[in-house]
């Protein structure tokens, strides 16, 4: 599965469940009527993928980097220390932040269905739902991450964790080599979507 086939997902329509095809209805009905284009549509998914939710990751990441005390308080309890930084909500109640070390790597996954904290990470991508991924990470994470161009030391071990309407997980990135000079603005613009899930690393430009 490679990292271009698993955001286009399988050639083969899925079947949508009652709700999805409930919210598709609406969709084709307020566009037909000309209350909403779905250049519109596309633009708000976009954002809430890429923009909002990753965004606010990136600045907790930065935030820790740059703040000990702020660093200690995420990874013993995540859920209150994003939220001094304004974020949680619906879908990001009971957050548990997991950290990358020399030794450690961790990845997110749900491989029940697609739990995923969108106050911070946005909408999650097309990839992270798709069966392929939430069975193959758990079973061949090597496999997958390579997949996704990282590849590891077999010294480094991997860790995956299963996210659940309970408790859901973001990776604290490590900090890239030949950063220390960066503001915190300028730390979080490195910070990734693939980062903080923990199919990439954060790299210098």
């Amino acid at each position: 599965m490679s990292k271009q086939e698993s955001r286009q997902g399988h050639h083969h329509p899925r079947s949508l469940s009652g709700p999805a095809l409930r919210t598709k209805a609406i969709e084709s009905l307020l566009v037909e009527k000309g209350l909403l284009a779905s250049d519109a549509i596309d633009r708000v998914v976009e954002i809430y993928e890429n923009e909002v939710g990753p965004l606010n990751g990136a600045k907790v990441v930065a935030r820790a980097w740059c703040d000990p005390e702020y660093k200690r308080r995420l990874l013993r309890d995540g859920t209150s220390a994003i939220a001094e930084l304004g974020f949680g909500g619906m879908q990001g109640e009971h957050m548990v932040v997991v950290e990358n070390t020399p030794r450690v790597h961790n990845v997110i996954c749900c491989t029940l269905c697609s739990c995923y904290p969108w106050p911070i990470l946005g909408l999650p991508p097309a990839w992270y739902k798709s069966l392929a991924y939430r069975s193959r990470i758990v079973r061949e994470p090597r496999a997958v991450l390579h997949e996704f161009g990282l590849d590891l030391p077999d010294s480094v071990e991997i860790r995956v964790w299963d996210s659940s309407a309970e408790i859901r997980y973001m990776v604290l990135p490590q900090r890239p080599p030949g950063s220390a000079k960066l503001s915190e603005a300028q730390l979080a613009s490195l910070v990734t979507r693939d980062a903080l899930v923990g199919v990439g690393l954060v790299k210098l430009p």
